[in-house]
């Protein structure tokens, strides 16, 4: 999401521009490095499935048309509150959670339970990273008291028979790649299954995760996103869509090498792909605001974390002083990604199981180049207009992951690389 590390590619030096007159040396070398993006894979939350060619291509929307659309309803907010934990709900509403096991929706289970809500999780027979959580664990990781129900919210039929009587709908669900058909799968069917299951259960609200980075979609799990969001505002239920920047994760995978005297690699001048990192925590309490604070509702709502917006050379600055190394930085450049695009698109055109390949490609690209901050009207990145909120800084994330380690931070299915994987 705003949830996606940029490609970690240890040991990765500088190497010429790659273009379409590339030598058979560069394409090997842009073929192997796609190869290991499609394995990686990004770092969404994936079910497998198939969503069908025409709903890909109907929800396809520019990017000036979208961006303009979100200004005229006024979904920019202001500078959010650094103040977190609101108090218990005066009435005990009823909140059903979807992708309540997932990075973030653990910690939303979590907040919702300690502020006092009647809350229902709905997940999968198997979660977790790999799939290896039985729902006797996942209900061992929630708190006390909240009901844990398995089901498939892909299969909508399914999901109506066990979808409880509920007045707050907050679903967390991401796919698990970026692939094409996964994509479509959960972030868009699976959640506008949540969505009208919900309504026929008696929802009035609906607390949605997004991403800020939907602002440019030219990727297919943004476009999926934006397709939900749309029905969502038009669903007459009361809603809150929250875009996040950078979560602490996604800028935890050089951590390890760093402390073991490796570079900090970045791509570009080190410029490019600045955020405003948002903790798990922090952002949970935002969620959890939503139900309650009239002034985020209705609203798309992009939130960063506490202080200024960090480009990757100030991220690689704070990381190196947590771990008391000197600076050892290796700046890969961008070009090598375009070359890698090219040769998967052109291969794409003949097998078309590559077409997920092609789509890995581009989104190391975006996440590699593309700041995850607010755009203003003229369509920049604006890290002034970028609301803030929490108190959890990205200064003091690092400090702790070199004293204490990455518990509870580990990539999993989400590995860049393999980079902090934990199987």
């Amino acid at each position: 999401p705003a949830n996606i590390s940029a490609p970690i590619m240890p040991g990765y030096g500088p190497s010429p521009r790659v273009t379409r007159a590339s030598s058979t040396a560069a394409i090997i070398g842009a073929l192997a490095f796609i190869c290991l993006i499609s394995v990686a894979s990004g770092t969404y939350h994936l079910r497998s499935g198939v969503a069908t060619r025409g709903s890909v291509r109907g929800s396809r929307m520019g990017i000036g048309k979208i961006f303009r659309r979100q200004i005229r309803r006024g979904s920019s907010c202001s500078v959010a509150s650094s103040m977190v934990g609101a108090p218990a709900p005066a009435d005990k509403k009823r909140v059903t959670v979807v992708g309540g096991t997932g990075y973030i929706g653990k910690f939303v289970v979590k907040e919702l339970a300690e502020r006092g809500y009647d809350v229902t999780a709905i997940v999968r027979e198997k979660s977790g990273i790999g799939g290896k959580s039985s729902l006797e664990d996942v209900r061992k990781g929630l708190p006390e008291g909240v009901n844990v129900i398995a089901g498939d919210v892909t299969d909508k039929n399914k999901l109506d028979q066990i979808m409880p009587e509920t007045d707050v709908l907050v679903s967390c669900l991401a796919s698990r790649t970026g692939g094409i058909a996964d994509s479509w799968l959960i972030d868009y069917e699976a959640t506008k299954n949540t969505m009208d299951s919900g309504k026929e259960k008696g929802a009035k609200q609906f607390v949605l995760l997004s991403a800020i980075c939907v602002q440019k979609p030219l990727l297919e799990f943004q476009r999926a996103k934006l397709r939900f969001e749309e029905d969502l505002m038009a669903s007459g239920l009361q809603y809150s869509i929250v875009r996040p920047t950078a979560f602490f994760k996604s800028l935890a995978g050089q951590i390890e090498n760093v402390k073991n005297g490796g570079p900090y690699v970045m791509f570009g001048d080190g410029q490019l792909a600045a955020c405003k990192p948002i903790s798990e925590r922090d952002l949970a309490s935002y969620m959890a605001d939503c139900i309650t604070n009239p002034e985020l509702q209705d609203k798309i709502l992009p939130i960063g974390g506490p202080g200024e917006a960090l480009t990757p050379l100030q991220q690689a600055d704070i990381l190196f002083k947590a771990a008391e190394v000197e600076p050892n930085t290796i700046k890969v450049p961008i070009q090598i990604m375009d070359g890698a695009i090219w040769v998967f698109d052109q291969l794409a055109k003949v097998f078309k199981n590559l077409e997920d390949a092609a789509e890995f490609a581009k989104i190391g690209r975006y996440y590699a180049a593309e700041s995850m901050l607010l755009m203003d009207d003229s369509g920049r990145y604006n890290a002034q207009i970028t609301p803030s909120y929490g108190n959890d800084t990205l200064e003091d994330f690092f400090s702790n992951s070199i004293k204490y380690g990455l518990q509870g931070q580990e990539l999993g299915d989400q590995a860049v690389f393999g980079i902090n994987k934990k199987d």
